[in-house]
């Protein structure tokens, strides 16, 4: 089981200083919500894990150290990378060979998330909550125990909430851990919250 531990972290962006002092250990099973008002960090914190953005002090560490934190977390944020031209079952496709790793089929993945129907349909004609729910099917395709989660249920409909709140649910079950930074209530209980203020944990 895949631990995460985050230590003193602290963050810049453009010469400013966006986060400090952030600690926090995120265990197999467990759900960190991460709330605050725009511009407090939460987004900013979810790139750090990931490696996508420089700390500037601080240790961000798996225990134990395998995998590699690429190999270990998947970071689901606002962008979707779909291709227009290229069928929703073609992009996820082409997702697992960039990605390895392979978990469920393609068709599997869009079936659980309810979008078998549109597999061969462009993924230019996709609505923005069904584009984000191509995004859970990445996750689904691709294991990894460490699931980052940037404003998830943006654009989505109840149903879909619903959805995502299965295949959560279902992950943490099954030993992994998530991060979800949002502004909504998630349809999924025993979270920790941490509140993001003033350059950090509120």
């Amino acid at each position: 089981m895949t631990q995460l531990d985050v230590s003193d972290l602290a963050v810049e962006r453009g010469g400013r200083l966006i986060l400090s002092d952030v600690s926090f250990v995120l265990r197999a099973g467990e759900l960190i919500v991460l709330t605050g008002l725009n511009g407090a960090g939460k987004s900013t914190l979810l790139r750090a894990v990931a490696g996508l953005l420089p700390r500037s002090e601080g240790a961000i560490r798996l225990v134990p150290d395998e995998p590699p934190m690429a190999e270990a977390c998947h970071y689901f944020g606002h962008l979707d990378a779909l291709k227009p031209s290229l069928s929703v079952a073609d992009n996820l496709g082409l997702w697992t060979r960039v990605a390895g790793a392979p978990g469920l089929a393609v068709e599997e993945a869009l079936a659980r998330i309810g979008l078998d129907a549109l597999a061969d349909l462009p993924a230019a004609y996709l609505s923005a909550g069904q584009r984000r729910r191509v995004g859970f099917a990445r996750l689904l395709l691709v294991r990894r125990p460490i699931w980052l989660l940037d404003e998830p249920t943006s654009a989505l409909d109840t149903e879909a909430e619903q959805v995502f709140g299965a295949l959560l649910g279902q992950h943490l079950a099954s030993g992994g851990s998530a991060i979800v930074a949002t502004h909504r209530p998630l349809p999924i209980e025993a979270a920790t919250v941490l509140r993001l203020g003033a350059g950090g944990i509120a």
